[in-house]
């Protein structure tokens, strides 16, 4: 029961666009069409899926206080949590690395259509803030910290294809031009934002 309850926070609750306007730069720029929004979307979940769990593992048994106990006792008192954001970031750069290497062998169009943010999923700050949310959440377990990762995929996945669907439409609106392209993006995302804070009371 804890992992959907997970699951389903970080996804409506704790939505990484509409909570925290995270890894917003991939979502204003690529949120276009909703073919290549979905692609960056399971990319995103996939790093996101990986990288937190590898990154708890990390922290728990290399970086946390006291976490190299399991080598010698005489490490009790060794701390290395002051490594992590380089530590985290290495983790989060190898997996985007590998997974632009198989868009790219195995849908030439969609690493295309992607370009320049494919690569930059690596420094975006929705995956570097999943494994620094689950650093500071403190998870039980590796299962509960994938839970977290997979949701906040999810919610990151859910919100760039909405926008771009949306987006879609909008073409064939009359927007004044001053709102055009960015302008009303911002606008529909804060009225996207305040709609999911109805989840908020949420409770399983």
């Amino acid at each position: 029961m804890e992992y959907i309850n997970i699951f389903i926070k970080s996804i409506f609750v704790d939505n990484m666009i509409f909570a925290f306007f995270l890894g917003m730069c991939s979502y204003l720029a690529v949120s276009k069409t909703v073919k290549t929004s979905a692609g960056l979307g399971l990319a995103v979940t996939f790093v996101l899926v990986v990288t937190v769990p590898v990154n708890y593992l990390i922290n728990k048994y290399l970086l946390s206080p006291g976490a190299l106990v399991w080598l010698s006792p005489r490490l009790a008192e060794v701390d290395l949590s002051f490594l992590s954001l380089i530590m985290f970031i290495a983790v989060i750069a190898a997996i985007v690395q590998i997974v632009e290497m198989v868009v790219e062998k195995y849908s030439p169009v969609l690493y295309n259509s992607l370009g320049i943010f494919l690569p930059l999923i690596a420094v975006n700050c929705a995956v570097l803030s999943g494994s620094l949310f689950m650093q500071e959440r403190s998870y039980a377990n590796i299962g509960e910290a994938t839970c977290f990762a997979l949701g906040s995929g999810v919610g990151w996945f859910l919100a760039i294809v909405a926008i771009a669907a949306i987006r879609e439409r909008l073409r064939y609106s009359a927007i004044p031009p001053a709102l055009r392209g960015v302008g009303i993006t911002f606008i529909i995302t804060g009225l996207m934002g305040l709609a999911f804070m109805s989840f908020m009371g949420i409770k399983l």
